[in-house]
């Protein structure tokens, strides 16, 4: 009989300290504790009063920060199932760029809604089923209510993207200056071409030292002055209208050891081959100096030489060009990046209407100003403590990335917690017309929405029963836009008060939690593959009694 015990025991699975190997019902709550837990932590960073957090990593590094798509992928998240909310955060990250601290909430309160549900005993199929649907229904209706504003009026079309970008800062580190950053952000993208927003075309550079107010929009291409040799200080610093030309070709000397071996007989020999190096790299100044560039950039070194060449003949060099910086230039001012310096044509060349080199904080800065070819600009952010400039500049990529959307949407809905509360609304209503099980499911959906509002009012010290009793109030009388003031404590309509946000950032929420809530729900096991273990750490072989591979003689 014992025999037969040891043959029906179940493979010992091997997982991470903490992960609950039980099957069904109890896997299903241990996966909902966990994204419970994640979302616990990244709670208190929501709305304009939610606190950051300081995250060190295991190299030292350190990092402040309320933007949940950092906090999320800087967590050491263990449980398996607790990286499906890292995973919706970052494609909310990268789909809208805001709300990943709202999305994490929201899937995490429709597990935690339904959590009493699963431990009744409810299929866990019923539960999808409902939240498919719920989905659908919430995602059609912010369709429904979102306001489109037309771009024929640009005055209300520009106020329109600074009330998206004041919303979003409104959240972030820099909400006590959100003023001053909502006027750079939206001249930032307004400075794009309008048919193909690409963010990647705002530089944002960061310069330690100065205050917030210091940070400065240039219209055009800025990057940070490369290494440069003696002979440098001779080059003119400012230029109009210059001939621009980018290579990726190394213009110096190179010690003969490091390159060739080469075996002489003669010291006339090896005079000839110096001489064959000098006249190569002099012949490759020449032709450069021909094409009547006055400002070369190079991707490789430009060797002290070749800087002194330049000088003498009143041409700016910079050598070792960022790559990401020569690409943008390049895209900015026209021309094409040079493998040779043979063959260069005028068509090769760009050009911008002003060029200069000029010092901003403790760095010297080259900047590329009227680029004719791609709209472009670079923000140069400033600030006390690196950690500090960094969260800058991830706030206003949320906001830069806010504005692009809205510029492409163009619908916009009130934030605040006025959307999740019309839509909870709509839902509940909707609910009491459902039969069977399915009427809990979207009811708790429902409710799951006032997770948004609820966090708002804790994070800022309100009475988040007395406000929320309001705001049920409010919306059943048919305000649609109510939602959580700041300024009073007490309820707003925040259309009005011009909190709004792209409708796109709410139908994004929507399907990414519930997509999230049902990846959870549909899984009722953790099993790992032995195979992908580390060798001695295989899972434990079947049969209880038996010596299986990998373990000792008795």
């Amino acid at each position: 009989m014992n025999g037969m015990q040891g043959m029906m025991q179940p493979q010992i699975i091997l997982l991470k300290e903490g992960t609950d190997t039980s099957q069904g019902k109890g896997q299903l709550l241990s996966n909902i504790n966990a994204c419970i837990a994640i979302a616990d932590t990244i709670r208190t960073t929501l709305g304009p009063r939610g606190m950051d957090k300081l995250i060190v990593e295991n190299n030292g590094g350190v990092t402040i920060s309320n933007d949940g798509a950092t906090i999320m992928r800087l967590l050491d998240v263990v449980h398996p199932a607790g990286k499906a909310l890292v995973d919706i955060s970052r494609a909310q990250d990268a789909e809208v760029g805001d709300g990943t601290t709202s999305v994490t909430l929201f899937a995490a309160e429709l597990l935690k809604e339904i959590k009493s549900y699963v431990d009744e005993g409810v299929a866990p199929q019923t539960i999808i089923k409902g939240f498919r649907r719920a989905s659908v229904l919430a995602v059609n209706k912010i369709k429904e209510l979102a306001v489109t504003v037309e771009r024929s009026d640009e005055k209300e079309f520009r106020e329109l993207l600074e009330k998206c970008a004041s919303t979003s800062m409104s959240s972030k580190l820099i909400h006590s200056h959100k003023e001053f950053f909502t006027k750079m952000v939206v001249d930032a993208v307004m400075h794009l071409d309008q048919e193909d927003l690409n963010e990647r075309m705002i530089g944002i550079k960061k310069v330690p030292g100065g205050a917030m107010q210091d940070s400065l929009l240039i219209d055009g291409v800025a990057f940070k002055k490369t290494f440069s040799y003696a002979g440098f200080e001779q080059q003119p610093k400012t230029f109009r209208n210059p001939p621009i030309l980018s290579l990726n070709v190394e213009l110096e000397l190179k010690a003969e050891k490091d390159n060739a071996e080469v075996r002489i007989e003669d010291v006339k020999e090896y005079q000839a081959i110096v001489d064959a190096e000098w006249s190569i790299i002099y012949d490759k100044l020449e032709k450069i100096v021909q094409t009547g560039a006055k400002v070369v950039l190079s991707k490789l070194p430009i060797g002290d030489l070749a800087t002194q060449y330049f000088a003498d003949r009143d041409i700016f060099c910079a050598g070792r060009v960022a790559n990401e910086d020569l690409i943008r230039t390049v895209k900015a001012v026209g021309g094409t990046i040079q493998t040779s310096v043979n063959d260069i044509k005028p068509q090769h060349l760009g050009s911008c209407e002003f060029f200069e080199e000029r010092q901003i904080g403790g760095e010297r800065y080259n900047l590329f100003k009227g680029c004719p070819q791609a709209k472009t600009c670079t923000l140069v952010l400033r600030g006390g403590a690196e950690q500090f400039i960094a969260e800058v500049e991830r706030s206003l990529h949320d906001a830069i990335m806010i504005v692009r959307r809205a510029i492409t949407h163009k619908s916009v809905v009130a934030g605040g917690g006025a959307a999740e509360m019309e839509i909870s609304r709509y839902l509940r209503e909707y609910s009491r017309t459902v039969e069977g099980k399915q009427q809990m499911v979207i009811a708790a959906f429902a409710k799951a929405f006032e997770v948004i509002p609820r966090q708002l009012c804790d994070n800022a010290g309100f009475d988040a029963t007395d406000i929320l009793n309001k705001l049920r109030q409010k919306h059943a009388q048919g305000g649609t836009w109510f939602g959580v003031d700041m300024e009073t404590e007490g309820i707003a309509d925040n259309y009005l008060g011009f909190v709004w946000e792209p409708a796109l950032v709410k139908t994004n929420m929507i399907s990414a939690a519930t997509e999230a809530a049902c990846l959870i729900l549909s899984v009722d096991e953790t099993v790992k593959n032995p195979q992908s273990e580390a060798p001695g750490q295989q899972a434990a072989p079947r049969g209880g009694r038996g010596r299986g591979r990998g373990m000792p003689r008795r």
